[in-house]
């Protein structure tokens, strides 16, 4: 089951996507666990594509970016800000919930979600967020090595 490598990221192309995002918290062995069942539920027809995941062990990672109940080992269904820098917890599920509980907690977030949120023009939203002086660093430098020296260039390869 994909998982985002830190949970700032998860949020960000969550907002990006437009879709919900769906933490898991806990110890290492309850994610473990939230690992076997989580996958079926994911890949139902109804649920397929429609959320991001992601699992994290430690509180210090999401708590500061999240408004609403921050109790650690549960499931958290989150909806996140226009920029993917905060999000809102919607709801809050025990770990061991019956898989049917879950998929209607998860479609009905998704429902009232896709309900209020505006689709993005790519274009709009990014000149929108400069103008706020929103900005995103990536964990990687953007570009590529074309010339294999082992830096980033930032202007195009030799001309032929």
């Amino acid at each position: 089951m994909p998982d985002f490598p830190t949970f700032r990221l998860g949020l960000n192309v969550s907002s990006a996507d437009q879709r919900v995002l769906v933490l898991v918290t806990g110890t290492e062995e309850e994610i473990k666990s939230a690992r076997k069942t989580l996958p079926a539920l994911s890949n139902e027809s109804e649920v397929i594509g429609r959320f991001h995941y992601d699992f994290e062990t430690d509180s210090k990672t999401w708590t500061k970016a999240l408004t609403g109940d921050k109790s650690t080992s549960q499931i958290k269904i989150i909806i996140p800000d226009e920029y993917g820098q905060k999000g809102k917890i919607v709801k809050s599920l025990p770990l061991d919930i019956k898989t049917e509980d879950l998929k209607k907690a998860l479609l009905e977030a998704n429902e009232t979600f896709t309900k209020t949120i505006e689709k993005k023009n790519y274009n709009t939203h990014v000149q929108k967020g400069r103008r706020q002086g929103i900005k995103w660093t990536m964990p990687m430098k953007f570009g590529e090595d074309r010339d294999g020296d082992g830096k980033i260039d930032h202007r195009g390869g030799p001309r032929r």
